[in-house]
């Protein structure tokens, strides 16, 4: 599966009729990117979704950052996985993960105790799940992951792990747990402006979500930052997370994850209308990561 160096995560799509949807990514494909990720989260459901795409795309990857493991049962889960790998082969790559307790518990009344153990039996059940329709010849799937263990459990049983809102030095430290084979996709969160100002509040917009959520909080905490910084979002937090600036600057941060250990950066380009699609900033950045 061929996701390229650089791809693009975006939510974007999810906020367009479908039909403008698939325009767009077709002229995201056009610009040379390999891979878009979609989330799911409160959006479109994301096999549909990803397939619709796919089909208005001729060689994209498309990837879900993340399906909830609490939005469906391990047999529909895999079901679902297989049915749209088979369909575009080489063209899914399903990212899952445990979500947070506020989702979990909020929109799918479910239970989030135990997410590690519960990965775990996850898995397993997918692995054992029935699916009597034609099978797909490699079906991919990565974790999201950001501590030790979900990292190491990614590398041992999915392709690899997908890292959300985090820093270069996880970067570092998840390529070191997971070993050099597995596939490692971080995301970057960016912002094409040049005015520390304009840039940051971009940015804290963009986090305030994340900063309340306490996997995010706790994994910063465990690379050397301190609660009360992250919580107020200041300046130290907010550069470590949303790469700002010129193109070179933005560029600069994505090749500091390649060099760390990440086979492929999803970036996330930040702006003050989220609603719209971000075709001038998503040329840009294709042009300027050809040589990546």
């Amino acid at each position: 599966m061929n996701l390229g160096r650089v791809g693009l995560w975006t939510a974007a799509f999810d906020l367009q009729p479908m039909k403008q949807a698939q325009e767009g990514i077709a002229q995201v494909e056009a610009m040379g990117f390999r891979t878009v990720w979609v989330p799911e989260a409160v959006l479109r459901e994301p096999f549909a979704s990803t397939s619709l795409l796919l089909s208005a795309t001729k060689n994209m990857v498309l990837a879900t950052g993340i399906a909830s493991i609490h939005a469906r049962t391990a047999q529909t889960m895999n079901a679902g996985w297989r049915t749209v790998s088979e369909a575009f082969p080489d063209r899914f790559l399903l990212g899952m993960g445990v979500s947070h307790a506020p989702m979990v518990e909020g929109a799918h009344k479910s239970n989030y105790s135990k997410p590690y153990s519960t990965m775990v039996q996850y898995l397993d059940n997918m692995d054992q799940g029935v699916f009597f329709s034609p099978q797909p010849a490699s079906p991919r799937r990565v974790l999201a992951a950001l501590g030790p263990k979900m990292l190491k459990l990614a590398a041992e049983r999915c392709d690899g792990a997908h890292p959300y809102f985090i820093p270069v030095e996880h970067t570092v430290e998840a390529r070191a747990v997971m070993g050099a084979d597995a596939l490692l996709a971080p995301e970057q969160a960016v912002v094409f402006e040049t005015d520390p100002v304009k840039a940051r509040a971009i940015a804290r917009t963009h986090m305030s979500t994340y900063t309340r959520l306490p996997n995010y909080v706790n994994n910063l905490i465990r690379l050397g930052f301190k609660e009360e910084d992250i919580v107020n979002q200041e300046d130290n937090v907010v550069d470590a997370i949303v790469a700002w600036g010129t193109t070179d600057q933005v560029v600069s941060r994505v090749k500091a994850h390649l060099d760390a250990g990440a086979d492929h950066v999803c970036v996330q380009v930040l702006t003050e209308n989220g609603l719209e699609l971000p075709m001038t900033q998503w040329q840009e950045l294709a042009d300027s990561t050809k040589s990546l």
